[in-house]
């Protein structure tokens, strides 16, 4: 993880080069300014972690400069007040005015660095948490034990051991936002802010503002990039930015380096970025809807996600985990499900994946009466199978060609069993497949027959 950045506003010049010296020998990453203008242009430069801010200086006073950034609108900034001659009242509109401490000169190194180390802990939980959207508590780790899960946690925690972008590629409701948390927790960042932008905040109109920060009448705010400084940024649905915003992105990862919108002053990127993405990109970039450069530097280490139908055996596992966590998050009645009603989901062909399994799980605690739920439950909550239309939907020409070839296969054979009028024996004459050989793609595909088909 990167070193956290400190910027030391003092006009002693031997007060700032022994706190700086003291912070360089922490291992800190230090600027100094000996006004409100130097400050203002250091801040302008790059956004610092924590800011020492000295109260009595000749210009602009600390407490003025304080009261400056905290209605200019900008990102709040971790501020630590220094004086001399400090009153109670100073450290009361100080602390109104978001300063997070108070340190008496002449400076305690003791006081000092405890109170740096508490500032930036307090402000890596800040960040951490902003942009975050959790509709449940984040697992510790990937629920399950199947070998795609296996092998997909194997790849995490080697691409955990490097400082390269990564590409988390799979169908809606897979989970990728939690991969990238588990990505990031095995990662040297673990210490850093984890920020998430939302597919839906990449296709605003101010989209760029938000992500690279602005620059406007002198004053910096600062965006999501330079929130997650030092830790990660994880974009979802990566697919959804604009033409404009996919050329910046991928010059800005290029160089590491971007500017500000209305901004002239190159920033250091030290942000790792993991993507996720539904859409096969190499298809959007072979139909001009995607920036070949942006793609080329997202998949540094592209990983695929496995749908949930590919990882049956993961349910009950699953099942256990949501059912536990709704019970305590929601206070809902626990409930298990009898082997039946789980050998049925382990058969469902879950379109929505985990998410829609975990609202399944929800709605069964909620509306489900008695400690199990049996096959019954599992039907009617399921619903009746999808019909298939003469028409058959489109297939998505988005997806790999493995899973397209797979949901080719699904809207087929369902079609004919309906033909067939749910006899796999007609079925199996009707497409020339030998039925055990029928039942075992009927199985790998999710495709569910009745009892005594």
């Amino acid at each position: 993880m990167a070193a956290a950045h400190i910027l030391v506003v003092d006009d002693e010049p031997d007060i700032r080069s022994l706190v700086k010296e003291i912070l360089i020998d922490e291992g800190y990453l230090v600027d100094t300014a000996e006004h409100a203008a130097a400050a203002r242009a250091a801040l302008r430069a790059q956004r610092p972690d924590l800011v020492l801010l000295d109260v009595w200086m000749p210009d602009t006073d600390g407490i003025s400069l304080l009261r400056e950034w905290a209605q200019s609108g900008r990102d709040p900034l971790a501020v630590v007040m220094m004086s001399g001659h400090g009153t109670i009242e100073t450290a009361v509109e100080a602390t109104r005015l978001g300063a997070y401490d108070f340190i008496e000169k002449p400076i305690s190194l003791a006081k000092l660095l405890l109170t740096v180390e508490r500032a930036l802990e307090t402000t890596r939980l800040k960040q951490e948490n902003e942009g975050l959207r959790r509709r449940i508590p984040d697992a510790i780790e990937p629920i399950g034990s199947s070998r795609a899960l296996i092998d997909l946690k194997a790849q995490l925690e080697r691409a955990a051991n490097v400082d390269a972008s990564v590409l988390l590629e799979g169908e809606p409701g897979t989970g990728k936002q939690l991969l990238a948390r588990y990505l990031h927790e095995r990662s040297s960042r673990r210490s850093g802010p984890f920020v998430v932008v939302s597919g839906a905040a990449l296709m605003k109109p101010d989209a760029a503002r938000d992500l690279f920060g602005s620059e406007e009448n002198g004053e910096a705010r600062y965006g999501l990039l330079e929130q997650a400084q030092g830790g990660t940024l994880y974009l979802d649905e990566i697919g959804g930015l604009s033409a404009t915003l996919q050329s910046r992105l991928a010059a800005a990862l290029h160089a590491r380096q971007f500017a500000r919108v209305d901004g002239h002053t190159a920033v250091k990127l030290e942000a790792r970025i993991v993507a996720g993405t539904a859409k096969s990109l190499s298809q959007e970039v072979a139909e001009g809807r995607f920036d070949e450069a942006l793609m080329y530097e997202l998949r540094v280490l592209p990983l695929r996600v496995p749908s949930l139908r590919e990882r049956p055996e993961d349910i009950p596992d699953l099942l256990r985990w949501f059912a536990e966590t709704y019970a305590d998050r929601d206070q809902l009645p626990y409930r298990r499900f009898t082997v039946a009603a789980q050998n049925r989901l382990r058969q469902y062909a879950w379109p929505g994946n985990v998410r829609e399994l975990s609202n399944l799980v929800q709605r069964l605690l909620i509306l489900g009466q008695g400690d199990e739920a049996d096959l019954s439950e599992i039907e009617a909550a399921l619903g009746p199978p999808r019909s298939i239309k003469n028409d058959a939907p489109a297939l998505d020409l988005g997806l790999p060609l493995r899973e397209a070839r797979e949901q080719f296969e699904r809207e087929y054979l369902m079609h004919q069993l309906k033909m067939a009028g749910g006899s796999v024996g007609k079925l199996a004459k009707a497409v020339g497949l030998e039925r055990t050989h029928l039942y075992r793609k009927l199985r790998s595909l999710g495709v569910e027959l009745k009892d005594g088909d």
